[in-house]
This record gives structure tokens, sequence and C-alpha cells, in this order.
């Protein structure tokens, strides 16, 4: 029962921060290593939990997403929006798979999550002061250009550092290019799709050896709470920025970043 209550609040953790500018892995790799909690092995429970935010950023964008790939054969503008999302995708997928192992075998310290957070912080406060909102040179996802998708495809890679974040690399790139809030969330959802996908993949793939019935239960629980979880954060997100801005997610992780220091650094 303890297991299963540790996989449900890393679950609920998983789904609220993954689209939000605070690091879901940062969260995870900090609460593990509080917790203690011992999952299935190959870090796989970890892996699988990421599946649940992914398939609900689809169910949210279902109608927009099963569209696009309906007019793929004969909508200019469906070509368009997937080759945007594509170009977007593209250096996570090539710099992510060859500097997979460095990434996972020197960067996932709590040490780096917390100085991730508090930098990663800092930095959106400046952004936010820094970038004033006219009239939106790109008002939605749809209107992208496809050199603006490419170059927040290139802040993304940022996201391979624990703690940094892969939504606030994405948003706050697409910020300093000068795309509005919402739509800059917005594409970070989309965005989000093919990225966690293909990560998961990779990482199962390689994890594949510790693959088994073992902890089923566990991971089914982590999964069905990062889901719902995801749900929430993704239907209210858009509208909150909109009014609030990210100022206080900065605050969020400055705050969580200098505790998470001071207890490594006493204990």
């Amino acid at each position: 029962m303890e297991s299963i209550a540790l996989a449900a609040l890393l679950g609920l953790v998983e789904g609220l921060t993954e689209f939000v500018p605070v690091s879901s892995t940062g969260h995870l790799i900090l609460l593990v290593d509080i917790l203690g909690f011992q999952g299935p092995p190959g870090k796989v429970f970890e892996i699988v939990i990421q599946l649940g935010a992914i398939l609900a950023v689809c169910w949210v964008y279902r109608a927009k997403l099963l569209g696009v790939l309906l007019g793929l054969p004969h909508q200019p503008r469906a070509r368009r929006f997937a080759l945007l999302v594509l170009l977007a995708f593209l250096p996570a997928a090539v710099i992510g798979a060859l500097a997979h192992g460095f990434i996972k075998g020197v960067l996932f310290s709590p040490w780096v999550v917390a100085v991730s957070l508090i930098a990663g912080g800092l930095a959106i406060l400046a952004i936010e002061r820094a970038v004033v909102d006219g009239p939106a040179r790109e008002p939605n996802v749809d209107q992208l250009r496809y050199g603006t998708a490419l170059k927040i495809g290139f802040f993304q890679t940022l996201a391979m550092v624990p703690g940094v974040s892969r939504s606030g690399a994405t948003i706050m790139g697409a910020r300093l290019l000068g795309v509005d809030r919402p739509t800059a969330a917005e594409f970070s959802f989309v965005l989000a799709i093919p990225t966690m996908l293909g990560a998961t993949v990779f990482d199962l793939y390689r994890s594949r050896a510790a693959l088994d019935t073992d902890g089923a239960l566990v991971i089914a629980v982590g999964f069905g709470v990062a889901f719902l979880a995801g749900l929430l954060v993704v239907r209210r997100l858009v509208a909150f920025v909109a009014r609030h801005g990210f100022a206080p997610f900065a605050w969020y992780r400055i705050a969580v970043g200098t505790a998470m220091l001071s207890l490594l650094v006493v204990r």
C-alpha cells in the first residue's frame, strides 16, 4: 500500500508539472531521492508515467490532431502544421539520441536539478520583464513561421538538463521570439506529443531487459493519476497564463530549488 500511495503521489506530480515551466523530471528526481521510492528496475516507472501525461494532451487536442491526420493527403494547412511540429521536434530528436548516455549518467542529480530550478526561475522573471506583448506577429499556432518553430525546437534541447523544464524552455524561447503567451503554451503542448513519446519509447527500448509484470499495479496507478492530473493542467493553463503570466511559476521554482539546496547541504 505504501508503494501504491507513493506511485499515486509521483503520478500526480508528473501530471501537474509536465506542462508547466517547473520541470517534471526535476520534481521526480527530487521526490524519488527524498522519499526513497523503489519502483521497478531500470526507471521503468518514471518512464511509463510520462505516457499518462502524453495521453492527456492527446485527449484534449484530439479533434485538432485527428483533423491534421485526416487532412495530410489533401489539406495544405494540415501539412503545414505537421511540418511545423516536425521542425520543432528534430533538434531534440537528434541531439537527445546522441547525448542520451551522458545526460542520464551525469546530469540526473539532485544538485543539478536544484541549481537548474533556481536559474530557470530567474530566467523566466527576466524574460517576463523584458518581453512586452504588442500586436502578435504570430497570433496562433497555425500561423507560426517555419523558422520560429525550428528555433523553438533548439530552445527545447536546453531541457535535456534536468530541472530546466521542457515546457519552460519551449514557452520562454517562443516568448523571446515574439510569440504571445497563449500561443507559446499551446505550441508547447502540441510539441510535447512527439518529443515525450519519442523519449519514452527510446527509454523503454533501452530498458527493455527490465520490463516484466512485477510492479504492474504500481505503474498502472502512477499512469492513471498522471493522465488525470495532466488533463486538469492542459485544460486550465492557457487561461491561467493569459491572466497571470509565468512569474508565479518562476517564484515557485526559486523556492523549491532553494529548499532542495538547503536539504542537500545539511544532510
